[in-house]
């Protein structure tokens, strides 16, 4: 077995190949000794999908889009094409493990003639859509606790009002970029916590909620398995395919793996493990969740969407458990969903901090800074902190607005992972695949992720219900198209723009700086880049 120290020149080796220098500690290691796939890597992954937390949070999108039967059904017919997108990605990360992951690989795999332009969209998709992500976590938490406040005052406060949760999601937003702040080794540590929580939460649930429910909110296997209930207008069909967005948005942001592969030891075993084995339990387990809670909601859904706790799942809990039973069972998901958006801060900085490395953000120079005492991207945390707290201000235009950044969480993410899947096989490259590979099936698997990425993408610019207004409307297609099109008009503007001055990852090694021996597999990169020249000329 290789010792840690060969695995950490070996990890270094291979980051010198792909250009960077190690600048963050390889601190997510959880045992000593060991130095295959990592506990505390696919800990980020699975705290940020958290399950029981953020099914409460999209539990609103599936309810009035087929019940039931949407909960149940919609979850495991999803799950199968979130696991091709993550396989699909695993791959890539296993053979370039770096922190620019998707930007990154859609540069090493474009053609010359577009893989600027295409690297520069697939950077500003992920930066807004992880950004989105961390905002519309923490919002789901914000409600979380208006609703315990519901609960426990007997519901005389009522947490229905978007404005009344704003003053909640900014403190958490804020304490978050205090957390992540800390060093690496703390942070690392933290995700052994996120992991047995989540595991010991979901599985609370999924045998205490059965136990607890009282017989009027038991409801039949016909019912529960088989019950169809379309609240919204649209036709069956189309609202089953709606419903998708509950486990789209639940099992979403694993490139958070990726993102921190510079942090990781043996980082291209751990990282596509990490992914694969992420949204695989999620699948498994959340199947499970929405099973029990299919069974234990009562017949009467309307009544639950309405209901003055503001939480669809915290007045399930309140019909089994009671008030004191749920108020202790909440403080627990409220919990868990703090830590996803600890860890989706987390990644989304390490991300930032990537594209900043490579000149692309606005003041990249500041940006792109390592704490020298924590050992942390301090400037890049705040950066997400802040454009965070001003993506949460769309509470103030109406409900609508602020469910529009819980779609841009997973289109602007789609578009991000979409681009370098398909740069893979579209364009003439050398890849080479690291320790996780698909072989044969990387194609077919590929064509299925990327089909199914681009019509998700297009179902969620569509409205809730087929009559809509301008306080109904779906603004997802307006906030995302707004940060696209503006990129690009910074992209060509004359003199100034990055069509003048942007190349892609920019290297902070040189070639002679990486050690001839690499331990593991050869980084695919510099040979892609090279080939694809060849072709061209």
């Amino acid at each position: 077995m290789p010792t840690k120290e060969t695995v950490a020149k070996a990890d270094e080796a291979l980051l010198a190949q792909l250009g960077y220098k190690q600048e963050f500690k390889r601190a997510f290691t959880p045992f000593e000794e060991r130095t295959e796939p990592q506990l505390q890597v696919f800990g980020i992954a699975f705290s940020i999908i958290g399950l029981l937390p953020s099914i409460a949070s999209v539990l609103f999108y599936a309810i009035p889009n087929g019940g039931p039967s949407a909960m149940v059904w919609g979850w495991a017919v999803a799950s199968l094409f979130i696991l091709c997108i993550g396989m699909s990605m695993a791959e890539l990360g296993s053979a370039a493990p770096t922190s620019g992951g998707l930007y990154f690989w859609t540069h090493s795999f474009s053609s010359p003639r577009c893989r600027n332009l295409l690297s520069w969209i697939v950077g500003y998709s992920n930066t807004i859509g992880s950004i989105a992500s961390v905002a519309s976590i923490d919002w789901g938490c914000a409600v979380q606790i208006a609703a315990a406040a519901s609960i426990g005052s007997g519901q005389t406060f009522v947490a229905t009002e978007h404005k009344s949760c704003a003053g909640i999601y900014v403190a958490i937003v804020l304490s978050h970029a205090v957390v992540c702040c800390l060093g690496t080794a703390v942070l690392a540590r933290l995700q052994n916590v996120y992991i047995g929580l989540n595991v010991c939460l979901c599985i609370a649930v999924i045998v205490g909620l059965p136990a607890a429910t009282p017989k009027e909110f038991m409801n039949t296997a016909s019912f529960a398995l088989g019950n169809f209930s379309n609240l919204n207008g649209w036709s069956n069909g189309y609202a089953f395919i709606l419903s998708f967005l509950a486990p789209l948005w639940t099992i979403c942001s694993f490139d958070s793996s990726v993102h921190i592969s510079e942090e990781a030891a043996n980082a291209a075993t751990a990282v596509p493990w990490a992914i694969v084995s992420a949204i695989g339990i999620a699948g498994v387990l959340g199947w499970a969740i929405n099973v029990s809670l299919a069974f234990c909601m009562g017949t009467d859904l309307e009544s639950i969407l309405d209901s003055p706790v503001g939480q669809p799942m915290a007045q399930i809990f309140f019909n089994s458990f009671g008030q004191n039973g749920t108020l202790g069972i909440w403080a627990i998901v409220v919990l868990v969903q703090y830590m996803m958006g600890s860890s989706m801060v987390l990644a989304a900085s390490r991300q930032s901090f990537a594209f900043a490395r490579d000149g692309a953000l606005p003041f990249s120079s500041i940006l792109y800074r390592m704490n020298s005492f924590t050992g942390t991207p301090v400037n890049t945390v705040w950066f997400v902190a802040a454009i965070s707290i001003i993506l949460g201000l769309l509470a103030f235009a109406g409900p609508a607005a602020i469910n529009a950044i819980f779609a841009i969480s997973v289109t602007a993410l789609y578009i991000a992972y979409s681009i370098p899947i398909a740069a893979r096989f579209i364009f003439t490259n050398d890849f080479k695949p690291g320790p996780f590979s698909l072989g044969a099936f990387s194609l077919p698997v590929a064509i299925i992720s990327i089909s199914f990425m681009t019509f998700m993408d297009i179902v969620f610019f569509f409205p809730t219900t087929p009559q809509t207004d301008a306080t109904t409307m779906n603004y997802t297609v307006v906030v995302l198209g707004g940060v696209l099109f503006l990129s690009l008009v910074w992209y060509y503007f004359p003199v100034y723009g990055g069509v003048h001055w942007f190349t892609g990852p920019i290297r902070n090694v040189s070639a002679d700086d990486s050690p001839d021996n690499v331990s593991g597999h050869s980084s695919s990169v510099n040979k892609v880049e090279a080939g694809a020249e060849e072709k061209i000329v």
